[in-house]
């Protein structure tokens, strides 16, 4: 999968990116927004106003940049007014569904990739892909990676009916003094699951907590649970839609995870409390999403040695990391509306959204060409390389893979509470809870 993504190596740094694929900045730069007028509208120039939930807007790690996003857009469309609305992200179908019934959705939503097979079922997308013209679509996504545009589209037309916009990996951070306390060498970070284990070992020795694999997600998303899975030879669907959660594979994923917790490896605590022993210097390696990135750093700045590596590989075989983040989706039924927000989601997926997403959060450039630029993110590659383990990685990443039917979110959200959440914090047999959960997933989709 994901075969033409010769973008990047592992191994490659920034400075490799910009000859790959042959792709300049002045490719990319036609889709930055930069005029107030809503085309397609009948020469209506009025101003217009529309709503864009966001359960990353107002939030401590991703707040100041989504703002950021809608101040700059605004700047350059002074005739379109984004009304920001923030909302949990574990909560955002919930509210979809609540103002879809009451006529009332918000024009453009940030829908989380996990959310977003049961969204297509379920609720009015209007497919951003049809409110362009074809010549502006190609515009707007000129430069984009193709395929992650592929990744994201829906597997029944085709299309982009979701616009890809924040995209994040699971990676390693790691505290390199806790490494030199324990013995370790912090320029030789883990690469596998079985050099994960013995750095966790040494560091548990040395008086801190070794490791946290983060596949309890607070917002009650699988990208983790994907990622193990995954790499562990597994999955949670296969290509024909069946559910293997409960197979061998999968079930030998979240059993590597369970020995390090049963092991003492990996404390028994909920990934909010872990992402603030890790911030407090008090574990040694955290496998979390990228967009935590911008957070982490704020965290151990004078404080301690902050880096990264890639996700770790599962029984010296490949990893296969998934994403998560979030698309942007459509719900507008008024013409002009649509138009604005199609203007809208050209700024926030333009080298421009994307320089700011990746220097405020962490969420990758989906715009390969613009790492490089110093127009855009060259010079923030040269002084910051934590994400750069992530972009090396870029060829092994796997799409999100989606339950069938219209309760698809509900099946995550059993996965994630009937399963993973035991295995991870009390230690549960995974065959046990995988088997039963899986039992309970498939009833869902009949």
């Amino acid at each position: 999968m994901w075969a033409n993504r010769k973008c990047f190596r592992r191994g490659l740094v920034a400075a490799t990116v910009a000859a790959v694929l042959g792709l300049t900045a002045a490719a990319c730069a036609g889709s930055d927004g930069d005029s107030g007028a809503v085309s397609g509208t009948g020469g209506d120039s009025s101003p217009v106003t529309i709503r864009f939930m966001s359960y990353n807007y107002g939030t401590p790690c991703c707040g100041a940049g989504t703002q950021q996003l809608i101040d700059e857009f605004q700047k350059a469309n002074p005739n379109i007014k984004i009304a920001p609305e923030a909302v949990a992200a574990a909560d955002v179908l919930t509210k979809l569904r609540t103002e879809t019934a009451a006529g009332s959705p918000p024009d453009v939503a940030q829908l989380g990739w996990s959310k977003a097979g049961e969204a297509r079922s379920t609720l009015p997308l209007v497919p951003v892909q049809d409110i362009p013209s074809a010549a502006e679509w190609k515009a707007g996504t000129d430069g984009i990676y193709p395929n992650i545009l592929k990744a994201v589209s829906n597997p029944e037309t085709g299309k982009n009916d979701i616009m890809p916009f924040s995209i994040s990996v699971p990676i390693i951070y790691y505290n390199a003094d806790v490494f030199r306390a324990a013995g370790l060498d912090p320029d030789k970070p883990p690469t596998t699951l079985a050099e994960v284990k013995t750095a966790a070992a040494a560091i548990t020795k040395s008086g801190k907590q070794g490791v946290y694999f983060a596949v309890a997600d607070p917002g009650k998303s699988d990208y983790m649970t994907q990622s193990v899975m995954n790499s562990a030879g597994g999955g949670e669907v296969d290509a024909s839609g069946a559910v293997t959660v409960d197979s061998p594979r999968s079930v030998a994923g979240l059993n590597a995870i369970r020995d390090l917790v049963v092991g003492g490896l990996q404390p028994k605590v909920t990934a909010t409390d872990a992402q603030a022993a890790f911030a407090g210097g008090n574990i040694g390696m955290m496998i979390f999403t990228t967009a935590a990135m911008a957070t982490f750093e704020k965290s151990a700045a004078g404080k301690f040695d902050l880096r990264t590596a890639a996700f770790p590989s599962f029984d010296d075989a490949k990893a296969r990391p998934t994403y998560s983040g979030a698309g942007l989706a459509v719900f507008s039924k008024d013409k002009r509306k649509q138009q604005a927000a199609w203007k809208f989601i050209q700024f926030l997926t333009s080298p421009q959204g994307f320089t700011i997403l990746t220097k405020t959060i962490g969420y990758l450039p989906l715009r390969p060409a613009i790492v490089s630029d110093p127009a855009y993110l060259g010079d923030y590659f040269k002084q910051n390389k934590h994400l750069l383990p992530s972009l090396g990685q870029i060829d092994d990443v796997t799409p999100y893979t989606y339950f069938r039917g219209k309760r698809a979110n509900q099946a995550v959200v059993l996965l994630q509470d009937e399963a993973v959440t035991p295995i991870v914090l009390q230690g549960a047999d995974p065959a046990a809870v995988l088997g039963t959960a899986a039992d309970k997933i498939r009833s869902l989709a009949q």
